[in-house]
């Protein structure tokens, strides 16, 4: 069974970048499309972006704001997310998740919704102080 990783948060001041890494402890990502969601505490988990396997299909969500980019490695087994000029508002923890039952999506409302995904990490907490 498939375990996800993430690494990579912390706290960075407003307009500064990270990079979350999400990479699979046991098993593999290859067929697996991946995503970020996250969620601030007393808020709803929201999705943040996703990566089709092998990689040439991506989705945002609007609050990104090209902001953030996914990519992935399929040697390493990892995906990533580069995080630029992060806003307070960016705030929260952030879940990698794994679909392998579908590795492409046609559209946004499919790509973001949770319950398309099997397969969540634990967590990695990004903190943006003002």
């Amino acid at each position: 069974q498939v375990q996800l990783v993430e690494s990579g948060g912390g706290l960075v001041q407003a307009g500064g970048s990270l990079r979350l890494s999400c990479a699979a402890s046991k098993g593999t990502l290859s067929n697996a499309a991946v995503a970020w969601f996250r969620q601030d505490s007393g808020k709803e988990r929201e999705f943040v972006s996703v990566i089709s396997f092998p990689g040439a299909s991506t989705w945002y969500s609007d609050f990104v704001g090209g902001r953030f980019t996914i990519s992935r490695d399929n040697d390493k087994n990892t995906v990533y997310l580069q995080m630029n000029n992060l806003e307070p508002d960016d705030t929260a923890a952030y879940y990698c998740a794994a679909d392998f039952e579908q590795s492409f999506y046609s559209d946004y409302s499919d790509a973001s919704r949770r319950g398309r995904y099997d397969y969540w990490g634990q967590g990695t907490q990004v903190t943006v102080s003002s």
